[in-house]
């Protein structure tokens, strides 16, 4: 099986035109100003909370190495499929595609913890403050980190975040077996490092130094010259108890070559049609699940604005609008121009537009890729 990692097709290839972030704030703000409102958002959003998108503002992958995990790699039954899974925990750069997959285990195991700490950003609450206001009903994001839910968890129940909020691509909190048991990621965590003291030592390091290898938005690192040959993935302790031997685990997160299901699909598709435009934020809409949304919304003959950095696969087509800036220089200023002096009064979204890091990677530890 061939599965190739999504790649930006711009087929209209429309030049970069920049906006002063005044005239983003009063564009962006008569967009939404309607109401009924479907956000699409991707790891753009979440740079600020320190957490790297997969491409520079070229629209080129930042890591030239950068090898995903596919899902059919994965989910093998055989010992190269095992190779695989282990990877998905831990991954060396230069080395065979099954050892590559054998390491990916571990390699999760040390870049889950930056994602699990993350901090939502100042673009996360003022999204929040839009979708407390009911600007913004349904939100669609390709994101595995969770930070929408932090930034709205305390104002609303887990169920009705559910409602609110889509994962597109599945969420990095949750693990289950190939039997259906699901626990949260931290337990999962806490099972690894039992199963592997000598890298829990080494991740405790990492912490008390404030080193951080190079975390992806899916939650793994950045690593050369390390063994994984020792690294040791546990049993699933309810197979365990029903008779059975299970080490395969794989977190919540839809891996490039895995369908999405078919529920999720639909909802996707559901959250566009009933709105009556949608706002497309931080992401270059390189894979199809959300470039289809795009699609259906044009289809529909829906407006539709894009915000983003860089070059996307949307790019020039006829009834997208894009603006070339970044969400954490206009987004709050967009609510306090729709919300006006409840933007002053309201302690709920005054809380809000306090609220929030600006804390994005360091440039020097960028690698782009470049064509030489």
């Amino acid at each position: 099986m061939r599965v190739s990692v999504p790649t930006i097709i711009t087929a209209h290839g429309a030049p970069k035109q920049s906006i002063s972030p005044a005239a983003a704030v009063d564009r962006i703000a008569d967009f939404l100003a309607p109401g009924k409102v479907t956000l699409l958002t991707g790891a753009g959003v979440s740079v600020a909370s320190g957490i790297r998108a997969y491409r520079g503002k070229d629209g080129r992958y930042m890591n030239p190495n950068y090898q995903p995990i596919l899902y059919h790699e994965l989910t093998d039954e055989s010992t190269k499929g095992f190779a695989f899974r282990q990877r998905y925990w831990y991954e060396i750069k230069s080395c065979s595609q099954s050892i590559r997959l054998m390491l990916y285990r571990l390699r999760s195991y040390l870049g889950y913890p930056p994602v699990r700490d993350a901090l939502p950003n100042t673009s996360h609450y003022a999204i929040a403050a839009l979708q407390f206001a009911s600007y913004i009903p349904r939100l669609v994001t390709q994101n595995v980190d969770g930070l929408h839910h932090k930034a709205i968890g305390h104002l609303w129940e887990p169920d009705h975040i559910q409602q609110q909020i889509l994962e597109l691509h599945g969420t990095l909190h949750r693990v289950h077996c190939k039997r259906g048991h699901v626990v949260p990621r931290d337990m999962f965590q806490d099972w690894l490092s039992a199963s592997n003291p000598q890298w829990k030592a080494f991740v405790d390091n990492l912490e008390k130094t404030g080193q951080k290898p190079r975390t992806n938005p899916d939650g793994d690192v950045e690593l050369e010259g390390v063994s994984y040959a020792d690294f040791v993935v546990p049993e699933c302790p309810q197979c365990t108890l029903e008779g059975q031997q299970n080490s395969f685990h794989k977190p919540e997160v839809i891996f490039f070559g895995e369908s999405i299901p078919s529920r999720i699909k639909d909802r996707s598709f559901y959250d566009v049609e009933k709105s009556e435009r949608l706002f497309v934020l931080g992401t270059t809409l390189a894979t199809y699940s959300a470039f289809r949304l795009v699609k259906r919304a044009l289809e529909l003959r829906k407006p539709v604005m894009l915000l983003n950095v860089g070059p996307t696969r949307a790019d020039g087509l006829p009834g997208v609008e894009k603006l070339e800036i970044s969400s954490s220089l206009v987004l709050r200023d967009v609510v306090r121009a729709l919300l006006g002096s409840r933007a002053s009064h309201d302690s709920v979204i005054v809380h809000l537009l306090q609220s929030g890091i600006h804390q994005p990677p360091a440039e020097d530890h960028e690698i782009i890729s470049r064509n030489t």
